[in-house]
């Protein structure tokens, strides 16, 4: 079976989840955390060498702020728990803004990955534009080595984006690195996660003409 050398996640439909379950909207990200140490734990188990995963974006920050806390508050979480499962962790988003949370510093740097490990990267306070900023400064660039004029030069090519909650997009999810990515959808809400889920994925993927424009 073809494995895919990085994983994105976009672990979409927590509000209306959340909303389902006859609950605000704010309280379906706590019930997310399980289900991403389970993504973690069957991507680590199938041999995948990264994993990225979407925490929030710059546009969620313009969220009401009782939405705002409590997804700042689960990313907190993930990152812990990711550290404490032995992940080489890395936290890429705008530190420079005040919606990026000041615990979540220390992770800013990758975690040197030990045999065993494998890379988890988890985006809070992404925003595309922040990330290729410094390409718009067209005449510096070298055309050669794009990569290095990114903010997220550190996280490598995706092979595979897995999208719960039904939506059809990308949602700005690492414009670079996605360019050559597969894209499948799983109609069910994330927090609705269940390991089958992984594998259909894995499966779909295992089946498709891979060529990277060749």
């Amino acid at each position: 079976m073809r494995i895919p050398k990085h994983v994105g996640i976009i672990p979409d439909g927590n509000r209306r989840w959340a909303q389902n379950q006859g609950m605000t909207k704010e309280k379906g990200y706590d019930s997310g955390l399980d289900p991403g140490l389970d993504a973690y734990r069957k991507c680590r188990d199938m041999g995948v060498e990264e994993v990225t995963f979407y925490g929030f974006t710059t546009d969620n920050a313009k969220r009401p702020s009782y939405q705002t806390e409590a997804f700042t508050k689960a990313c907190v979480e993930a990152a812990n728990r990711l550290v404490k499962e032995g992940a080489a962790l890395l936290v890429m988003g705008n530190t420079n803004s005040p919606m990026f949370p000041k615990e979540l510093l220390p992770y800013t740097k990758r975690i040197e990955a030990k045999p065993g490990q494998i890379k988890a990267n988890l985006l809070v306070n992404y925003g595309w534009h922040w990330d290729l900023n410094t390409l718009a400064d067209a005449d510096k660039v070298n055309k050669n080595n794009i990569q290095e004029y990114i903010q997220s030069f550190d996280i490598s090519r995706l092979d595979l984006i897995i999208r719960w909650g039904g939506r059809r997009r990308l949602s700005g999810f690492l414009p670079v690195q996605s360019i050559y990515a597969d894209f499948y959808v799983i109609d069910e809400y994330w927090p609705d996660f269940n390991e089958n889920h992984m594998c259909d994925a894995f499966n779909w993927y295992n089946e498709q003409d891979v060529t990277l424009g060749g």
